[in-house]
């Protein structure tokens, strides 16, 4: 209330253009409304249109063996797509944790690794320092990034028996952040 009565009286006794100042008032107001309402989401949660699609296909080289895998034999079980890259802070975090869970989950889950604006030789040698436990890929065009909606890595898609794309998850993943997605392709 002490708000109102503050803005009248600023209006009242300002002895410029009222006009400039009254939509000024407004401007701010709807700003601060706009901060307001999107408190406590989640900024990097970002929604993908392929939720609920079929995977987009790819047939990408692995790194190290030069086998060619195919999106379409991920299906049959749940699977892990995670599209990463040497450069980056975030991904040199979370690859323990995969190689960890795909150690464990190997049998039930099939985890695959995409990495684009990269060199096999700078993989190579992240994996050789990083371990690894599940197939890496080399994205060397970048199409299979675009075609997922990549923006920025590390991301990573969760696909059902079937191939469908049933959750995205942007950033460094936990195990508990893998569960919780998983629990949704395993439905």
């Amino acid at each position: 209330m002490k708000l109102f009565v503050w803005i009248f009286r600023l209006i009242r006794d300002f002895e410029g253009n009222r006009t400039v100042l009254i939509s000024g008032l407004v401007i701010f107001a709807a700003l601060v409304g706009v901060l307001f309402l999107n408190l406590g989401h989640d900024p990097s949660a970002i929604d993908s249109p392929l939720v609920g699609k079929p995977a987009p296909n790819f047939a990408l080289k692995a790194v190290g063996s030069g086998e060619t895998i195919d999106v379409a034999r991920l299906r049959g079980k749940p699977a892990i797509i995670n599209f990463w890259a040497t450069w980056c802070g975030p991904c040199y975090q979370e690859h323990p944790v995969l190689v960890q869970n795909a150690r464990v989950l190997g049998k039930d889950v099939q985890f695959v690794g995409v990495v684009f604006n990269d060199t096999e030789q700078k993989i190579q040698a992240f994996l050789n320092e990083r371990g690894s436990s599940y197939p890496t890929l080399l994205d060397e065009s970048g199409k299979t990034a675009i075609a997922y909606g990549v923006g920025g890595v590390p991301e990573t898609f969760f696909l059902d028996r079937t191939g469908k794309i049933v959750a995205k998850y942007a950033g460094p993943l936990t195990t508990e952040d893998i569960q919780a997605n998983l629990a949704k392709a395993m439905k």
